[in-house]
């Protein structure tokens, strides 16, 4: 009985391939055909790889595009928020300054009527100093906007003229 153990047992030399082909001798699925590739076949391959790579490289470059676009953008907003905060810090500043100087000329005066025209003269000038601020910081909010949306003007422009092209 052992010696028709051993004669079974497969060799270590054989392959899988080899193997199966034992097991299924008639079994044509576990054959490999002898298939030769047409040349038409071959070149449609080659060109399908083609233009693969060249869609590859288009989208590489649309997503560099973009990712720049992105960059500039948020650099953009970023030194435009930042510039607008420093306006109006330097605007109530400014606001701050003309009270206490307010206050200090109110504590300073010697009659009732005094008081009443220093206070209508800082109403009147805080009022003409607020409208321009705010002028002002709307400008430059326009600015801002305008900067902020030029990359992405230029981008869709670009976009538009390519396709128009193609």
């Amino acid at each position: 009985m052992t010696e028709t153990t051993v004669a079974k047992a497969p060799r270590a030399k054989s392959t899988k391939s080899a193997a199966a082909k034992a097991a299924f001798p008639n079994f044509e699925a576990f054959s490999m055909p002898n298939l030769e590739v047409p040349a038409a076949a071959r070149e449609m391959a080659e060109k399908s790889i083609e233009q693969a790579r060249d869609a590859y490289a288009k989208v590489k470059t649309v997503a560099e595009d973009a990712t720049d676009l992105l960059e500039d953008t948020f650099e953009s907003t970023r030194q435009g928020a930042l510039d607008f905060q420093f306006k109006a810090l330097d605007a109530a500043k400014a606001n701050t300054d003309a009270t206490f100087k307010f206050m200090k000329d109110v504590l300073g005066a010697k009659t009732v009527a005094e008081v009443i025209e220093l206070q209508s003269s800082f109403a009147r000038s805080q009022f003409d100093a607020v409208s321009g601020q705010v002028k002002d910081l709307q400008d430059f909010s326009v600015k801002v906007a305008t900067e902020v949306g030029e990359p992405v003007k230029a981008a869709f422009e670009k976009s538009f003229s390519a396709f128009k092209a193609a």
